[in-house]
């Protein structure tokens, strides 16, 4: 840790930083929205939904949710992990195979990798255990890759579905699996949810909730500066980290003991949030 950062976190009263851009399940904050988001993802998987939607704009909070879906899952439910799905790359059944811990030699082709899936899947089961198949960033995935998904989720086992879909992505995947050419997809969504940006409310309690998770006094900001943060992130939970951040910084060079509106207004004065202004392509 720097010397500065030291400096920072001892004036504040805080054990560690509170707005770290990193996605950590310990700092949630659960918003109604958020609330709901994770009772849908409880309920896609307790009812064995072939396929569950989670969306969000960029930086609203879903890769931090679904960490802490993953982190509460027993040991029961096999979790296979694509955690950045790639535009342009076609072979999702091998990407798949990789996210099992399955090993495919090279040129196997793809009834093949299907099948080895397929193995895999019946082995499970006859195990007990069941198989969530969760891919993030998932709107870069093409039709093709799609329909190799789709036809994964028709393996079962007599009554039962052996795997389950979760597919987590930016607002543009809900279009995409509405299109007329994936309707068959779509038909095997039976949970989906989208996830918004925070209202001035939530902004609020977000930001004390963070701090008072880094054990820090949530007054810090005054409510006229989280009001200001609202407006110029428009509620997006990464933006909000990074204005937060730069205004403790500003308050501690300051030796202000809170951050007031005015704080924050000198910081998107001098430039230094470079997101200012950009918040509604975020």
């Amino acid at each position: 840790m720097s010397q500065a950062l030291s400096y920072y976190l001892e004036h504040f009263g805080l054990r560690e930083r509170p707005f770290a851009l990193a996605p950590d399940p310990e700092y949630l904050f659960w918003s109604p929205a958020h609330r709901g988001a994770y009772a849908m993802l409880d309920y896609g998987l307790s009812t064995r939904a072939p396929i569950t939607l989670l969306t969000g704009e960029i930086g609203a909070g879903k890769t931090t949710l679904l960490h802490h879906f993953i982190d509460t899952l027993d040991e029961e439910v096999t979790i296979g992990m694509i955690s950045n799905a790639r535009m342009g790359v076609n072979d999702i059944l091998r990407r798949v195979c990789a996210a099992l811990g399955l090993e495919v030699a090279t040129g196997v082709d793809s009834s093949d990798k299907f099948a080895l899936i397929q193995s895999f899947l019946q082995g499970q089961h006859r195990e007990g255990k069941r198989v969530l198949l969760v891919i993030d960033e998932a709107q870069n995935l093409n039709r093709d890759a799609l329909e190799d998904l789709r036809m994964l989720t028709n393996i079962n086992a007599g009554r039962d579905e052996v795997l389950q879909l979760l597919l987590v992505g930016q607002p543009e995947l809900r279009a995409m699996v509405r299109r007329p050419d994936l309707v068959q997809f779509a038909q095997r969504v039976a949970a989906s949810y989208h996830l918004p940006r925070l209202d001035v409310v939530a902004t609020g309690g977000y930001i004390a909730s963070r701090i008072r998770q880094a054990g820090g006094n949530p007054g810090i900001f005054s409510r006229q500066a989280a009001q200001l943060i609202h407006e110029a992130t428009e509620g997006v939970p990464r933006l909000i980290n990074q204005l937060c951040d730069l205004s403790l910084t500003y308050a501690y060079a300051n030796e202000a003991q809170m951050v007031k509106r005015d704080t924050v207004a000198q910081v998107l004065a001098d430039g230094v949030f470079f997101a200012a202004g950009g918040a509604a392509d975020a």
